[in-house]
């Protein structure tokens, strides 16, 4: 039992790393849709992972359609501002994805057309210089709902 977390062209090897460490720490499983914007030898990734790049389970796709033609018959939630449903609103199953757009603009229009009805947000005030939240914050967030509604699996 595992949920799946999914970073779309991920650019900042800190939030990477950190969320690595996350999905190492809970067993969730991590994908990575190219291309990345730094290498996975990065200092700064490696860092924010700390030791625990050995613990997580990742599987890297050369894009997405690569991504799609292995998982979208699969439950796919898109975190995204530009949904109307609370990230606590969904119901969130065994082994399904939560994909979280790149720093700088998030999720393509294509996805956004795919997954309407699974669009989620996590709230914030409305103010346009408060565009989002830290990418890595925004994933432990969003995970930590779903693991809590399928009771924790395999956590102490």
């Amino acid at each position: 039992m595992s949920i799946n977390i999914v970073m779309f062209e991920p650019e900042i090897p800190q939030n990477t790393g950190n969320i690595a460490r996350t999905c190492a720490a809970t067993g969730s499983k991590l994908h990575l849709i190219k291309p990345l914007g730094f290498s996975v030898s990065d200092k700064y990734l490696k860092r924010a992972g700390l030791d625990y790049w050995s613990l997580v389970d990742i599987t890297y796709y050369e894009d997405l359609e690569d991504f799609l033609s292995k998982h979208s018959k699969k439950k796919i939630f898109l975190s995204t501002t530009h949904a109307t449903k609370f990230y606590t609103e969904a119901k969130y199953e065994d082994e399904c994805y939560i994909i979280f757009g790149k720093e700088t603009k998030g999720l393509p229009d294509n996805l956004h057309d795919m997954y309407h009805e699974n669009r989620i947000k996590i709230p914030m005030i409305d103010n346009e210089h408060a565009r989002s939240l830290n990418l890595a914050n925004s994933v432990n967030i969003v995970l930590f709902e779903a693991l809590r509604q399928i009771r924790f699996p395999n956590l102490i």
